[in-house]
């Protein structure tokens, strides 16, 4: 082999550095090297779709289903710290004085016909695609531990996808695959996953609005994966930051709400 002479060894070694610089990255490559990346990105996109103060909200749900009629259901929420919330049903009127209330992941119903209030879990379904915990506990960063995947690019915008992993059991769902907008941490889809690795449905946030100064999703659209053509499509309107004592937070305090 002819041996290279020096100047013939800088020029290469230039080369192989030009020919690296050019090569492109996979989109795991971009990431950062700061293992708190990913749980900054979840608090961020948390405090995009709520407020970290107490506040209140109005959601309609509408439910669609091949071969069945519109099912619709309003609820009022309130929320404080993400920890602690009441869910009052307020449509259709025979479900009305039901209530959800939500201390940390221990979840109870109230209803006006029965005495005591019953031990419910944030899996269960509440209405169509909605889970009980979609509305009680909206708290990504609190419930589950994040891991950024890689960076996908749609429609020419960036996107962390990051995978939830549920703290324990008793979180709404096991895992959860989530996509936000890196520009501005905006929530962008999710899919929703069963302990046994099985997808249950789909959702997109949708129409950002400014509301309580930022710019927040203001509709949810919710598919089922195992059902072809169900769908419910929730709206929020009417949110407001709200004083909220600890003393409404407690299962003594639910009848006084009724009134």
């Amino acid at each position: 082999m002819q041996k290279l002479k020096p100047l013939q060894c800088v020029v290469a070694l230039l080369l192989g550095l030009l020919t690296v610089s050019a090569s492109p990255q996979s989109d795991t490559s971009a990431q950062s090297d700061d293992t708190n990346l990913p749980r900054e990105i979840l608090e961020k996109s948390d405090q995009i779709r709520f407020p970290r103060e107490s506040f209140q909200v109005d959601i309609s749900v509408m439910t669609t289903a091949p071969s069945q009629s519109e099912d619709r259901h309003k609820f009022q929420v309130l929320s404080k710290g993400n920890e602690n919330s009441i869910v009052m049903t307020t449509a259709p009127a025979a479900e009305r004085g039901q209530i959800l209330l939500m201390k940390g992941r221990d979840l109870w119903v109230f209803m006006p016909e029965v005495s005591q209030p019953v031990r419910l879990s944030l899996s269960q379904r509440l209405t169509g695609q909605v889970a009980n915990g979609d509305l009680a506990r909206a708290n990504f960063s609190g419930d589950y531990n994040p891991r950024l995947l890689r960076i996908d690019t749609i429609d020419g915008e960036k996107y962390y996808v990051l995978e939830l992993l549920g703290v324990d059991r008793g979180v709404t769902y096991h895992k959860v695959l989530y996509w936000v907008q890196q520009s501005n941490f905006w929530p962008y889809r999710a899919e929703f996953y069963s302990l046994s690795d099985r997808l249950l449905k789909t959702a997109r946030y949708e129409n950002f609005q400014l509301v309580l100064g930022e710019q927040r999703p203001t509709r949810l659209v919710m598919t089922d994966a195992l059902r072809t053509g169900e769908e419910s499509v929730l709206e929020y309107s009417e949110m407001k930051l709200r004083d909220l004592p600890d003393k409404i937070f407690t299962k003594d305090y639910l009848k006084k709400l009724e009134q």
